[in-house]
């Protein structure tokens, strides 16, 4: 199953507005979002984007080529709390692109994008399924990737922390 990017009635100005569902069993005693359901949500966003994409996943590794990859790192900052279930997004876009490495950027929103709830990074390596050694990813990843670049900023960094290998 693929989901369509949003049609926001205020576009984001770089990446792509994924839908992503909050349910009630999301939501933790004090009936809010409970904080790893963030870091769930942006995962599930990036896993139907790349499948909406060809990209997929059906339990061979050998087989599975840039989906084969690692999480280096991740980090989430919580701007605000989701109080109930419904129907939000997910703002993604690539940071950083390397030859093996990549840096995602993330925003939980809602589902215009006008409002953020979290937002955050996590550092992708992709591996070799024999070795899991670091390999380069491949040109058609690599192109599909590029589509999500953010634009840099005028000091000429793309405001992030972490750099991909």
């Amino acid at each position: 199953m693929s989901v369509a990017p949003l049609q926001a009635a205020h576009p984001v100005p770089y990446g792509q507005l994924v839908p992503v569902t909050v349910h009630f069993d999301d939501l933790d005693a004090l009936g809010m979002l409970h904080n790893s359901r963030y870091p769930l949500l942006a995962e599930r966003a990036w896993a139907e984007y790349w499948h909406g994409q060809g990209f997929g996943f059906d339990g061979d590794w050998a087989a599975a080529g840039d989906m084969c990859n690692v999480i280096k790192e991740m980090r989430v900052s919580y701007e605000r709390p989701v109080t109930r279930p419904g129907h939000y997004a997910a703002h993604l876009w690539v940071e950083r692109l390397g030859r093996t490495g990549l840096t995602y950027g993330f925003r939980l929103c809602s589902a215009d994008g006008t409002e953020t709830y979290a937002q955050g990074h996590r550092v992708l390596v992709r591996v070799d399924a024999q070795t899991l050694r670091p390999t380069p990813w491949s040109d058609r990843a690599r192109a599909i990737a590029a589509e999500l670049l953010r634009p840099a900023d005028p000091d000429g960094g793309t405001g992030t922390e972490a750099d991909a290998a």
